[in-house]
């Protein structure tokens, strides 16, 4: 019997949707999910393809990121995952890509990524983190206070977004909307035609969102 069969096989599902929607190459990007009733989280393996990946593979961690099990050591990402899920007892699952248009999206003098749709209201504000390196506590909680007590999504300057949410399908939602709102907002803006929806508006689908959520 494999230890936390079902939590290990949620992040090799969710990291191989991932691959199969562009939205990660190679073995850059990696996804955590923290256990419902224990304080260890499964998290992707650091520098193992992710195509051929068993479950086995997947590293299981505690909030601090000892690694407890797993045929390879957890991924060197592992201060800003757990940060957050250690700041936020209602997030579950964490996921980091480094997403071609996200990863655009987060140069330059933003300050964040402002909803083009409706559906995208769920995931804003999206801020920007300055560029820290990889792996650091210092990107850790740079992250972490980015997202701060409500936000699901940030990008991170010359790195890519970083998404999360109360279980992996809401995390892997923020995942792909963020990519989306990174991916009509760069074309917009390069045709000139730029207008993210009114402040108004935001505010209001997000309490739509939120109440159709709540029932």
């Amino acid at each position: 019997m494999i230890k936390y069969e079902n939590l290990r096989k949620q992040v090799l599902d969710a990291i191989l949707e991932a691959v199969e929607q562009g939205l990660i190459t190679g073995t850059s990007g990696n996804i955590a999910l923290r256990d419902d009733n224990e304080d260890i989280v499964a998290i992707t393996p650091s520098g193992i393809p992710y195509k051929g990946m068993t479950v086995e593979d997947i590293a299981i961690i505690d909030l601090h990121g000892k690694w407890l099990d797993g045929n390879y050591k957890p991924s060197s990402e592992w201060p800003m995952h757990t940060a957050v899920l250690r700041a936020r007892p209602d997030i579950k699952a964490t996921v980091h890509t480094h997403a071609m248009f996200a990863t655009i999206m987060a140069m330059g003098d933003h300050t964040e990524l402002r909803p083009i749709t409706p559906p995208q209201c769920e995931f804003t504000p999206v801020r920007i983190v300055p560029f820290t390196m990889p792996g650091s506590d210092e990107v850790a909680e740079k992250v972490a206070k980015a997202i701060g007590e409500d936000g699901r999504a940030v990008l991170i300057k010359n790195h890519g977004m970083f998404c999360c949410g109360k279980n992996m399908k809401a995390a892997m939602a923020a995942t792909e909307y963020t990519e989306e709102m990174a991916v009509t907002t760069f074309y917009s803006k390069l045709l000139g035609t730029y207008e993210p929806m009114p402040e108004e508006a935001e505010k209001a689908m997000k309490a739509l969102i939120a109440a159709d959520q709540a029932v």
